[in-house]
């Protein structure tokens, strides 16, 4: 019998890099990308933007399908079909070539990958370890992120001159081509760990196609389910905001492309303090608690970045609020799927849920790049991203009553079960 240490380390590893081909080529390279790429801020929003929407098509049925089947195989699939994309990325692809390729990646990532991982990791919190069992699975990610991403950077390090910024447009390409390949091969050790040590579960059984169907539509009239796919909104918008500071640390704090992806990696281990901590404090306060608390504080930072310059005691304050922003919102990752058991969501429907939530939650990956992209490009310099910040305050606010409405509501819910008890 596999251990359950060796099960949640592969869902952590593979968890991560099923998206490093995707994201964590453009977040922690980002200033790279966009030089190789020939592409604007605008430009690879939009193409992000691809992958939100075949995504977003395919969350729902993917939810469905992690009801059914085994998470061990749905898992493997996915992760070498996502590899064999960045054998094509390497190529440096045209702007459509790489818009189709994230089309592409937003199929391979999401219908047969995210809600098995969720429904795994649900299941292998029970019921009164939620909040650490998504903090854990974060934080590892975070981790593995973070090293993985240290170990890019040093490898991209090793194709560029000393004096980067001399670095020709060749010597970039070459770079970032290895970067490329270095996350393709780990993304294929991921799909190997998972085929030999998650174990095949037991598929669904008792539910027809027509019961699974009618726990599906009941969902739908869930309003708690509706505020969490709300409060997932907020959260991964704020989560698609941290992608932006490797251009903010070159474009107003003047570093150049190693050292913001340096920056960006080293804050990556961030994550697992933050992730697991949230989970920690969600067992013992609520989820909901912590998630509310967890915007508030971004409201606060995002309002100091909105008008700070970097002079002076600007400049410390302006990294202090970075690093206190990817605190928070690596916690506000780490537990919104706790929800999941502080709403009492029936085991038998996690997938549908998870779908579901997934569907409406990560809607951001469809507008957020090519609005804050926009944002950012129609005022060059400081300005356009302060202008920035100021719409990420508006939906942190968004997201700290979409949290307290759906505390609310299971208040609500239960006081009348409660009645009804007494009744009966």
């Amino acid at each position: 019998m596999r251990s359950r240490f060796l099960i949640i380390f592969c869902l952590i590893f593979a968890g991560e890099l099923i998206f490093s081909l995707p994201f964590h080529v453009a977040r922690f390279f980002r200033p790279t990308v966009l030089s190789v790429f020939n592409l604007s801020n605008a430009d690879l929003g939009d193409i992000f933007s691809v992958f939100g929407v075949t995504a977003t098509i395919v969350y729902f049925p993917g939810g469905a399908l992690a009801d059914h089947f085994s998470a061990r195989k749905l898992m493997t699939i996915s992760l070498l079909a996502t590899a064999v994309g960045g054998l094509y990325m390497a190529t440096i692809p045209s702007h459509l070539g790489l818009s189709l390729l994230f089309g592409y990646w937003g199929v391979t990532c999401i219908f047969l990958f995210w809600a098995a991982m969720i429904k795994a990791t649900r299941d292998y919190g029970g019921s009164s370890t939620q909040g650490s069992a998504f903090g854990i699975l974060d934080g590892g990610r975070g981790l593995v992120a973070a090293g993985v991403a240290t170990v890019a950077v040093y490898l991209m390090g090793s194709f560029l001159p000393t004096d980067v910024a001399q670095a020709t447009e060749v010597e970039r390409q070459a770079a970032l081509r290895n970067v490329i390949y270095f996350y393709s091969a780990m993304t294929s050790i991921a799909a190997l760990f998972v085929w030999l040590f998650v174990p095949d579960s037991e598929r669904v059984m008792g539910n027809s196609v027509k019961q699974s169907l009618a726990g599906i539509t009941e969902l739908f009239k869930q309003k708690s389910v509706l505020l969490q796919a709300a409060i997932v909104v907020c959260a991964y918008c704020a989560y698609k905001g941290l992608d932006n500071y490797a251009v903010y640390v070159v474009d107003v704090l003047k570093m150049n492309q190693l050292e913001a992806a340096q920056f960006t990696s080293y804050a990556a281990y961030l994550r697992p303090l933050s992730a697991v901590a949230a989970g920690f404090l969600a067992d013992r306060f609520l989820a909901s608690r912590v998630i509310s608390s967890g915007f508030m504080v971004l409201a606060v930072i995002f309002l100091v970045l909105s008008f700070l310059h970097p002079d002076g005691m600007g400049l410390s304050i302006i990294y202090g609020s970075i690093i206190i922003s990817f605190c928070a919102v690596f916690a506000l990752r780490g537990v919104y799927f706790a929800l999941l058991e502080e709403a009492k969501t029936s085991n038998k429907t996690t997938g549908a849920a998870v779908g579901l939530i997934s569907l409406i939650g990560f809607t951001p990956d469809i507008f957020f790049g090519a609005l804050t992209g926009r944002i950012i490009d129609a005022s060059p310099g400081i300005e356009g991203y302060q202008n920035y910040f100021m719409v990420m305050i508006g939906i942190a606010v968004i997201g700290f009553f979409a949290t307290m409405l759906f505390a609310q509501t299971l208040k609500s819910s239960a006081l009348k079960d409660s009645e009804v008890s007494t009744v009966v």
